[in-house]
């Protein structure tokens, strides 16, 4: 198992928060860091300041040697494959190798309609989402691209500096539907990023990859399994508490209104990551054991450096591999 922390920017995070994060997560020994990809708040109602993307990253990028960095996960509905090819390569070239592209068909309805760009239905998404990555794995390649798609075209198109590797950059895929992201999951990503899931999900999830990588006679194991998971640690009751009056303040409620007990409680039945260091072990495990590899631990309060260096140093080295 392997720990990244994720980081929604989306959410009031300041540049000073973020870098702050970044450069903690290198320090404390997680294995990537990780941003979202919004245009703005995803909690309806609120008014929030957000954070560029590529910025974020490319500050990661400058800022660290060690971790890997990505994005969890850029729509193709409103990033075009030339900009994700392209940055991409950029953010590949910086971090000298340590980038993950990921990306997904988009979902936000809201974001979507604020800012002028079309959500099409869920099919039509997927199928964008297949010609985006094929547009972006033609890029890659360095050789003028000819495409005539039903969502993209390109006419001799030629994407100088190409990745560092021959294969090109690792792609996350995230999402998890199952007729039609899935077999796009088993044909073009090299990580899996299935969305928020519960255990049984993800075991129906999982065997429908792996029938989907027989058909493409693809190696499921060559597919990397990984899961954002929000997480709430105290070393006491109280400690878990106070912390939960936060999450209740970030996502907009009144804490005043919640019991924190009851609000615990609740998170538990969601599947976030809750309780001692020596709980969220055992709930990380839980997950290991079910094949995930890598967990994106969301960090909700970038603010909260107690709560990192708590993970650094009592989840963190009994869990990882």
């Amino acid at each position: 198992m392997q720990l990244g922390l994720m980081v929604a920017i989306q959410e009031d995070v300041t540049w000073e928060a973020w870098l702050r994060v970044v450069v903690l997560a290198e320090q404390l020994g997680f294995e990537s860091v990780w941003t979202s990809d919004h245009l703005w708040t995803v909690f309806p109602g609120l008014t929030r300041e957000t954070l560029a993307m590529w910025p974020a990253l490319t500050a990661a990028a400058l800022l660290t040697s060690r971790v890997r960095i990505g994005q969890l996960v850029s729509p193709t509905t409103y990033r075009h494959p030339v900009e994700l090819a392209q940055n991409a390569v950029a953010l590949d070239h910086l971090s000298e190798g340590r980038y993950i592209l990921g990306i997904g068909a988009g979902w936000q309805d809201r974001e979507h309609e604020a800012f002028g760009f079309r959500l099409p239905p869920p099919g039509e998404r997927v199928e964008r989402l297949r010609e985006a990555l094929q547009v972006i794995r033609a890029l890659w390649q360095g050789a003028p691209v000819h495409h005539s798609g039903t969502f993209f075209a390109l006419d001799g198109a030629v994407l100088r500096p190409t990745p560092r590797r021959p294969e090109g950059i690792p792609i996350l895929v995230g999402g998890g539907g199952e007729r039609r992201t899935l077999r796009i999951v088993a044909e073009f990503a090299d990580e899996w990023n299935p969305g928020f899931v519960d255990p049984e999900s993800y075991r129906r999830k999982n065997a429908l990859l792996e029938e989907y990588c027989r058909e493409l006679g693809r190696d499921p194991e060559t597919i990397k399994r990984t899961l954002m998971v929000t997480y709430v640690i105290g070393r006491t009751q109280e400690e878990l508490r106070e912390r939960v009056r936060r999450v209740i303040r970030w996502r907009g409620g009144d804490e005043r209104s919640v019991a924190p007990d009851e609000a615990l409680g609740e998170l538990r039945r969601r599947w976030w990551l809750v309780g001692t260091p020596e709980e969220i072990v055992e709930q990380i495990q839980r997950w290991a054991r079910l094949g995930i590899e890598r967990i994106m631990l969301h960090v909700f309060d970038p603010l909260d450096e107690d709560g990192l260096e708590l993970l650094a140093r009592d989840v963190l080295p009994a869990v990882t591999t």
